[in-house]
């Protein structure tokens, strides 16, 4: 598929700022430190403009620090936990500000985006615990679980499924669903696109995810359910929407992660879209299917909360 030039050249640089991220796994000597290159790459991924009509501020979540985005319009208690992307060594809340802002004025949400801790210096389980400690917090501000919901992309994405499974064996009452953009759901990298799209994907590919992998699990095994949801007992949790890109190597085992939840009676919708890269919702501003993948997984949150969104 070919992009516009301003795609394009944002793509690239994406994927170049992601590359640089492989000496520092790989122990060589960089001419930066690990936090320099994660700053360089949140730079790169604040690109993308925040939406007009939402005001970003930071936050504690119960001693998680965080970014909240607040719409102009928020339709009741209505909160969406985002978790961020980065393969569990990068990314940042402020690098997601523009996406989080478009799902904050579409969903009519408050939008919080915790900033959980990263590997290596705090490989897993330290992801996924924050994350849970920040859903507990907004539990503990005394927020309805009904009008809650999660989404995330790529980690992130696969961390909307890990951590309703960690709230519910705490617990705790679940959110009334959530949106898995991109997930990385299986560490293991046993489906066939993790071949077959290697080099059609151009964010991700096999190498680079076997390095992340190494980095986030530090000796844990790549079939622990927590780090790979396609392996953890999933019964009992709410509506889930799994989005994925036909181009990313990551599609079977998204699409193996949609069976999975549909087999042990999650209701899932899985949305398979053709030529699309990994996390293309990041692009939302300016490529025309990453904003109807927004709209989409909005509309699905919406219903899961029970409510229709307004037509725009």
């Amino acid at each position: 598929m070919t992009f516009s030039p301003l795609v394009q050249a944002r793509l690239d640089a994406w994927v170049a700022s992601a590359a640089d991220f492989g000496p520092h796994l790989l122990g060589q000597d960089t001419a930066i430190t690990l936090d320099a290159q994660r700053h360089a790459y949140e730079q790169v991924l604040a690109a993308h403009p925040i939406p007009a009509g939402v005001t970003p501020h930071d936050i504690d979540m119960g001693g998680v620090p965080g970014k909240v985005v607040v719409p102009d319009t928020v339709e009741g208690d209505r909160i969406l936990l985002y978790i961020h992307g980065g393969g569990y060594v990068g990314g940042s809340p402020t690098g997601y500000l523009g996406l989080a802002g478009h799902f904050a004025t579409r969903l009519r949400a408050r939008v919080y985006l915790p900033d959980y801790r990263l590997a290596p210096e705090h490989p897993f389980p330290a992801p996924l615990d924050d994350t849970l400690a920040a859903y507990r917090w907004l539990l503990q501000q005394g927020h309805d679980p009904a009008s809650i919901v999660f989404a995330g992309d790529s980690a992130g994405g696969a961390m909307v499924v890990s951590v309703m499974v960690k709230a519910r064996n705490a617990g705790l009452p679940l959110p009334a669903g959530g949106a898995a953009l991109s997930p990385w759901a299986n560490l293991t990298h046993t489906g066939a696109s993790i071949d077959t799209r290697d080099g059609l994907d151009p964010q991700a590919s096999r190498q680079g995810l076997t390095l992340l992998a190494k980095a986030f699990l530090n000796g844990a095994l790549p079939t622990d359910p927590d780090a790979s949801p396609v392996f953890a007992d999933v019964r009992g949790l709410p509506p889930i929407l799994v989005q994925i890109g036909e181009n990313e190597v990551m599609l079977s085992d998204a699409m193996r992660l949609a069976t999975h939840l549909g087999e042990n009676r999650v209701r899932v919708s899985l949305e398979v879209w053709p030529g699309m890269f990994h996390v293309w919702h990041l692009f939302a501003a300016i490529l025309p299917e990453g904003l109807q993948a927004v709209e989409n997984a909005v509309r699905f949150l919406d219903q899961a909360m029970g409510s229709t969104p307004p037509v725009e």
